[in-house]
């Protein structure tokens, strides 16, 4: 099923209340493909939710593919990938399970972010929209801290947790809407969720740093007190590096 970009942050948080054992995703024309392996009653729910979907037969042996659709990748220092991964001996790892909130290290948005976390100064960091908590584990390997997590949906906040634990790494994840509820103080904000919330949440924050991601290179987030001090690309999407005016 593919959805177009705006929409994306949406449709990712439908699917993991539809299939919170997980789900794929992929770049599509213009938006992203979002796949789940289901049974004919998981098919009708996708029908029921979105309108419409694509159904097709899969292999008996559709839960080995994908598991070799969560690849590892090395940003920035750090190995990250799934548990079912050998990683490197000498390299700093950051383990993900994928199986039940949106972020693995894959995606470009968030090997971006990644990048970023490597660059500014070292301090507290607030991940809003933490999801499987990949970049606050990210950032505490990079020599950053205390991590707070936050996001709206509490699959995401169980899995970051759960995550956390599994690499050794304090992690105060809780359930919070950005949007509406205060958020915590810290010197590095992280976004990575989808152009329009993280608009919505620049005049929230109380950070002097902010790294924003989820959306397009053609994107240019106007957050307001915020200018853009770096950006960096890959693949068409874009992550900005914010410093307080």
């Amino acid at each position: 099923m593919s959805v177009p970009v705006e929409r994306a942050e949406q449709a990712r948080a439908l699917m993991l209340e539809l299939f919170p054992e997980g789900f794929e995703e992929a770049e599509a024309d213009g938006g992203v493909e979002l796949v789940a392996y289901t049974t004919p009653g998981g098919e009708e729910r996708l029908w029921q939710a979105f309108g419409g979907a694509v159904a097709t037969d899969v292999d008996e042996d559709w839960a080995d593919r994908w598991r070799r659709f969560h690849r590892p990748v090395e940003v920035a220092g750090l190995w990250i990938g799934p548990p079912w991964e050998p990683p490197p001996e000498d390299v700093p790892t950051v383990v993900i399970d994928p199986g039940r909130a949106f972020g693995t290290g894959a995606h470009p948005t968030t090997r971006l972010c990644v990048e970023l976390l490597a660059r500014v100064p070292r301090g507290s960091v607030l991940d809003v929209g933490c999801g499987s908590g990949v970049l606050a584990i990210a950032a505490a390997r990079l020599g950053h801290g205390p991590l707070v997590g936050v996001d709206v949906d509490p699959v995401a906040v169980e899995a970051a947790r759960e995550n956390a634990r599994a690499n050794g790494v304090e992690l105060d994840a809780h359930v919070l809407d950005a949007t509406l509820e205060p958020l915590p103080k810290a010197d590095l904000a992280v976004a990575n969720i989808a152009l329009e919330p993280v608009v919505a949440i620049a005049g929230r924050l109380d950070s002097e740093r902010v790294i924003t991601s989820g959306y397009l290179v053609s994107d240019e987030p106007d957050l307001t007190g915020f200018p853009v001090m770096e950006r960096v690309e890959a693949e068409g999407w874009a992550a900005d590096l914010h410093l307080r005016a």
